[in-house]
């Protein structure tokens, strides 16, 4: 694939532009990726849709084959897998354990736990263990 860059005063907010014969998977892949830097997640609350900006969400968990969105007071559903909101989500989340995300600047505190876990307490009291597979980069993120 060639990428080609074009740098030009007269624009105001960057486009994408993907020239191609076909419809593929990998073409379908970087449509989504360029579509959804807005950063904008779609959840639902009953039969209600609900627009969130990442900054509201504090926590991602899948619980019975489905994703739970916790915010500040209220649980929403997505219908989307975790993998893919992580990767929507970037940099101010990170993986805590094979079911959870977290959002970072919504952490209150960290306490040790049995077995080499650590329970992170989330501003909105939500709480969950940060498992030994995650452990590593989560210390890092704290420079301890």
């Amino acid at each position: 694939m060639k990428v080609e860059l074009q740098i030009s005063a007269d624009i105001d907010e960057p486009y994408i532009v993907i020239h191609t014969s076909k419809i593929t998977p990998e073409i379908n892949q970087l449509m989504e990726l360029f579509q959804s830097s807005g950063n904008v997640i779609t959840v639902t609350d009953n039969d209600q849709l609900i627009v969130l900006e990442p900054s509201e969400i504090y926590m991602l968990r899948m619980e019975d084959e489905r994703l739970n969105v916790y915010c500040q007071q209220k649980k929403y559903v997505s219908g989307k897998r975790l993998y893919e909101m992580e990767r929507l989500l970037g940099n101010g989340f990170m993986r805590i354990s094979k079911s959870t995300l977290i959002n970072l600047k919504q952490i209150s505190r960290v306490e040790s736990s049995f077995h080499g876990t650590m329970l992170v307490i989330l501003k909105n009291g939500n709480k969950d263990y940060i498992s030994r597979k995650y452990l590593p980069a989560f210390k890092h993120y704290l420079g301890i």
